[in-house]
């Protein structure tokens, strides 16, 4: 491609994800014991419904909308990552908080949600199942650093982290820098969205990590949404999760990342492109993707090029929470 033409589509993606930014003007709840009483009717909700003698499992993630307003999504086949059948139309259903329950009204039925249980029933008002809330745990929770590992982060300290702030349960915010830089590098972090009801799109608990202060994982309110490049889990302005696997806000969740840096030769030359792999809540979302060597993704505080670069977690005006973080260094002089 003509290097004209591609810093111009360069900057166009640039204005255009820039465009796309929503101020936050709600509520920033980062502490699950502050959160009003439509949080504990959000998440999701799971069970196998039947009809004339078919079993299907079916999965709904129910989306606070803010002042008692909520969104369900409906999966066939199950929730995300857990047996959905990955049509791409989904149906999404608008309803408000009334006498204690949510009625949501579909094409082809009605599910009635109240004291963590959606009552599923056709359009003739036969029962055909019921869906009980669930609270998923990502497999690679808590998972331990080996013996190897780079620990960046475990609750004793943010003395391995430049403007590193720790709150009084011993959670690491947004907005800082790893001391420690790498090349080749396998990542483990733990992460909790704020809970942002009332915002939307950008502005819904939005933050990132950035491999050698480069390339970002976004990181962002995207429960129940279409899973895109800037949402959770996408490679922001690279490429789609291939899954959308964002858990609800206030839940721990995780990234495992394995990353292969870009490569140089004596003069400095660039010979191959960085290339990432992602596993969302344990989830492949990205396998071998390949990054732009030439430049870093929107926003990264590191430019392209051969030496190596920290982890940045970026602050993006939302109060984000991370624990369990470290890396092991791979591929040419790791050990």
């Amino acid at each position: 491609m003509n290097t004209r033409i591609q810093k111009i589509l360069c900057l166009a993606m640039t204005i255009l994800l820039t465009a796309s930014w929503t101020e936050a003007k709600g509520p920033k709840i980062s502490e699950p014991s502050k959160v009003d009483k439509d949080y504990a009717i959000q998440g999701e909700y799971s069970g196998t419904l039947e009809a004339d003698g078919d079993k299907m499992k079916v999965g709904v993630q129910v989306i606070a909308q803010g002042q008692a307003k909520f969104q369900a999504v409906v999966y066939k086949g199950g929730l995300p990552g857990d047996g959905w059948d990955l049509e791409k139309d989904l149906e999404r259903i608008n309803a408000p908080l009334q006498d204690g329950q949510v009625v949501f009204k579909a094409k082809e039925g009605t599910g009635v949600l109240k004291d963590g249980k959606m009552h599923i029933t056709d359009t003739d008002g036969q029962a055909l199942g019921t869906l009980d809330r669930v609270t998923r745990r990502s497999p690679t929770l808590d998972k331990k650093p080996p013996k190897d590992a780079t620990v960046l982060f475990d609750g004793s300290s943010v003395k391995g982290w430049k403007n590193g702030r720790m709150t009084a349960d011993k959670l690491l915010m947004e907005g800082t820098t790893s001391l420690e830089t790498f090349q080749d590098h396998q990542l483990h972090i733990e992460f909790r969205l704020p809970y942002q009801p009332e915002d939307r799109g950008q502005g819904r608990g939005n933050s990132g990590i950035y491999v050698q202060g480069r390339y970002e994982v976004q990181m962002l309110d995207s429960f129940g949404l279409a899973g895109k490049q800037n949402e959770c889990g996408g490679l922001y302005s690279v490429k789609d999760p291939d899954l959308n696997m964002c858990y609800p806000p206030l839940q721990w969740q995780t990234y495992d990342i394995e990353y292969t840096a870009a490569r140089f030769d004596d003069q400095g030359k660039l010979t191959k492109n960085p290339r990432v792999t992602v596993r969302h809540n344990g989830v492949l979302i990205h396998k071998d993707v390949e990054l732009p060597g030439n430049r870093s993704t929107t926003a990264a505080p590191s430019k392209p090029g051969k030496a190596a670069g920290p982890i940045f977690l970026q602050n993006h005006g939302c109060p984000m929470r991370y624990r369990n973080i470290w890396a092991v260094k791979t591929g040419p002089g790791a050990g």
